[in-house]
């Protein structure tokens, strides 16, 4: 399903069983799950299902680096096994990178991508997470 954000920055998020392996219009994929096995140019976060990413650091360095991709024109893919719980999480993240607000994000995601989307607790939280370590980065506030 093509994401549009409030900045315009697009992005295509697919579950595993909606893969398409002969898909030419992909530029670059982030996936959260090994069985994805892309043989395209990817980069892989290690997260479990209905978790939270093993190496949280590298995972927002993952996620704004494939925001930044799509945002220069690239075809960005994103995707998980079934395409809420991760998927939907790292949407809401790119969500506070197009400029929503940390505490709108996962309502964001599941008014605009879909309402099941960001399953877990932990995974609302890891999104507000998120948000706080890019503004410690640039030294803000996270809601700023």
């Amino acid at each position: 399903m093509r994401v549009q954000f409030p900045d315009g920055v697009v992005v295509d998020a697919v579950s595993l069983r909606e893969r398409k392996l002969e898909k030419s219009d992909r530029d670059f994929g982030l996936y959260m799950d090994p069985a994805w096995a892309p043989t395209w140019p990817a980069e892989l976060i290690d997260w479990e299902d209905f978790g939270l990413p093993t190496e949280p650091a590298v995972a927002v360095e993952q996620i704004r680096a494939a925001y930044r991709r799509a945002e220069g024109g690239e075809r960005v893919e994103v995707g998980c096994i079934g395409g809420l719980g991760r998927t939907g999480t790292v949407l809401a993240c790119m969500a506070i990178l197009a400029g929503v607000r940390p505490s709108e994000a996962v309502a964001w995601v599941r008014t605009s991508y879909r309402p099941k989307a960001v399953e877990t607790p932990e995974q609302e939280a890891w999104v507000e997470a998120f948000a706080e370590t890019l503004a410690s980065r640039e030294g803000r506030s996270a809601e700023a």
